[in-house]
């Protein structure tokens, strides 16, 4: 190895060494790292923004216009390449790395590879306190950074140029590890950003990375093997971990192999299309009445890439609590569940692994299974149908769902869309359903939308991705409509505008509780409740947008937006109260008044204590 040295400051060494990180993809060498989305301040502009500056053919940035839309794009885009790129983020001291902390959490919840490079106050400190810092009277090294530990997978703060050399490699180890994946955060003090040092120029060696695949262990092998042995009604949890192990073939031959019934989590929503014999449906709290069917009743469940969150499982009601759980997970925290079986390792070796039996499934089970995922469909087909009914988000989805290409992707996060477009969304393509509700996180839909449109330009160019958001969601975090389209990544954009947090509404009224402060006509400090004008709104941004009476009209300005070359925003109001998805849900867990003035939310508390009975309890 040379001994050779070059003298460079820490963000030039920083940002050199991510322009030398590469993967291959099938069969495709490229970037690790994307480029990344920045907003400038005083904390990042003069060292960080200068060393940035001189890779911006290879390392394009992003304006954002919101720090947390920039930790949404970067996780949207990530998600598009299935964890195998990653982009980063960079904010100023103070408010700007403020904001990325929800975006941090939700990259944390959904385990995803997003780098954040954020200013830090000085490490000499001989000008503090300086502008936007926190000052902790009894520790001065204490600051707003390190809340990122409680939301980052690795955290760092560099104290000495020195410390790029070992704390870079272990970020981005962080980053592609299948069982530790999830976000990095860097902490740069504004002295040091700038401070030289004499790297090894070796450490800029071009590197081709790869993300390891765990084979699991043949005795846990072996254990999983007897269990499904055993199994008269063995069923599959599809997660989000199938596809990010790129086993989706794996998963499918496995299924048809051994005639196993399939469901998928929100996360795991596209690892089969909606016409597979095997695809029983959705299975969960926003699931289908198909899945959860077959869930009550299995004895055998085999768990892939799922962390068995609580939608996925009813809070634990919606699987018999005498079910054995094989976990098959990269990582060991979520393999062990429920006293699970585990199979700690690669979801795409392990099911290679799995494949070697000659087990089938029973065949009434089967039958049983594919009855219940036919009587869901006309369930659905009804559900989206319009006519003479009030507007509603399924009659939406099922519009767009209709008209829009297998390929182009559909992007939801947050508030009663999840819920709507799990159940009634007719996977089209493998992977190209991005609903975020692992951190359940309003304002995702856009931004996220946006970093998934910088990626698929990059892999699939002429698809569309598609974002449903709600107006609660929208008024949060709008922003990145005009990112969109000052960065000509388009999008198509799908308003539902229900008056408020109509969901949450909906909780409210179904817990006993009266309507309050969700629904703009029921909030009591709102003097002038009128309606937001949304067509103009993002029309001020440079979106071509209009509004739509009802879902009829609904497809034709679809049809308009699939011919555009620039963002589209279509607004159409929906009920508030019609229209819901009425079927396909399990018993959830919210915390409901023991005892209440109330009489409708003491019934409520009662009907809702009345299903825990069926609740597992960790065993």
């Amino acid at each position: 190895m040379s001994d050779k040295t070059i003298r460079l400051t820490t963000a030039q060494a920083i940002i050199r060494y991510l322009d030398n990180q590469f993967i291959v993809i099938d069969g495709q060498e490229m970037r690790l790292c994307g480029g990344g989305f920045g907003i400038f301040g005083h904390g990042n502009v003069t060292c960080l923004g200068e060393a940035l500056y001189d890779h911006r053919a290879t390392l394009p940035l992003y304006r954002g216009q919101n720090e947390q839309g920039m930790g949404f794009a970067a996780a949207g885009y990530t998600k598009q390449w299935l964890r195998q790129r990653f982009m980063f983020c960079t904010a100023s001291a103070g408010p700007g790395t403020a904001n990325l902390l929800t975006s941090a959490a939700l990259a944390h919840a959904n385990r995803l590879p997003v780098l954040m490079l954020c200013g830090d106050t000085f490490l000499t400190r001989l000008p503090d306190p300086v502008l936007q810092q926190l000052e902790h009277f009894g520790n001065p090294a204490y600051g707003l950074n390190d809340a990122f530990k409680a939301v980052s997978r690795y955290w760092d703060r560099i104290t000495h140029p020195a410390q790029v050399i070992q704390s870079l490699p272990a970020a981005i180890s962080t980053m592609l590890d299948p069982a530790d994946c999830g976000p990095a955060f860097i902490g740069l003090p504004q002295d040091v950003q700038g401070w030289a040092y004499d790297y090894p120029e070796a450490f800029f060696a071009k590197r081709v990375h790869r993300i390891r695949r765990v084979t699991p262990d043949q005795n846990e092998v072996a254990a999983a093997m007897d269990a499904l042995r055993s199994a008269q009604r063995p069923l599959i949890i599809a997660g989000g971990g199938v596809q990010y192990s790129r086993a989706v073939a794996e998963l499918t031959a496995f299924a048809e192999d051994h005639q196993i019934p399939v469901v998928e989590t929100i996360a795991g929503r596209a690892n089969m299309k909606a016409d597979h014999p095997l695809n029983i449906g959705p299975v969960g709290v926003t699931g289908s009445d198909s899945a959860n069917a077959v869930a009550e009743r299995a004895d055998v469940v085999l768990a892939v890439g799922t962390r068995l969150q609580d939608f996925t499982t009813g809070s634990w009601t919606a699987f018999a609590k005498d079910a054995q759980f094989i976990g098959l997970n990269a990582a060991r925290h979520d393999a062990i569940k429920h006293m699970s079986l585990p199979v700690v390792g690669d979801a795409k070796r392990g099911l290679e692994l799995l494949q070697r039996d000659s087990y089938k499934a029973p065949q009434d089970w089967v039958d049983f299974a594919k009855a219940q995922r036919a009587n869901w469909d006309e369930y659905v087909a009804g559900n989206v149908a319009h006519g003479n009914r009030p507007n509603s988000y399924a009659q939406a989805i099922g519009v767009v769902n209709d008209l829009c290409d297998p390929r182009d992707r559909i992007v939801a996060a947050a508030g009663g869309l999840p819920a709507e477009v799990t159940a009634n969304w007719r996977t089209l393509d493998i992977g190209t359903v991005d609903v975020e509700f692992g951190f359940s996180c309003m304002g995702y839909e856009i931004a996220g939308g946006w970093g998934a449109r910088i990626a698929q330009a990059e892999r699939e160019p002429d698809q569309d991705t598609i974002v449903f958001t709600g107006d609660g969601s929208y008024l949060l975090m709008n922003s990145d409509v005009y990112s969109s389209v000052l960065t000509g990544k388009k999008l198509i954009i799908m308003v539902l505008d229900n008056g408020g947090f109509a969901v949450i509404n909906k909780l409210q009224n179904n817990t006993g509780n009266e309507s309050y402060n969700n629904l703009i006509a029921d909030t009591p400090t709102a003097t002038a409740p009128f309606a937001v004008d949304f067509e103009a709104h993002a029309a001020a941004m440079g979106a071509t947008a209009e509004t739509v009476a009802n879902p009829a009209e609904l497809g034709e300005a679809f049809k308009r937006a699939k011919a555009s070359d620039k963002t589209y925003v279509i607004v159409m109001k929906v009920d508030a109260y019609e229209g819901w998805t009425t079927e396909g849900h399990t018993w959830w867990e919210v915390g409901t008044p023991h005892v209440s003035d109330n009489a409708k939310v003491t019934a409520a508390h009662k009907d809702q204590e009345a299903t825990r009975s069926k609740q597992r309890k960790g065993v």
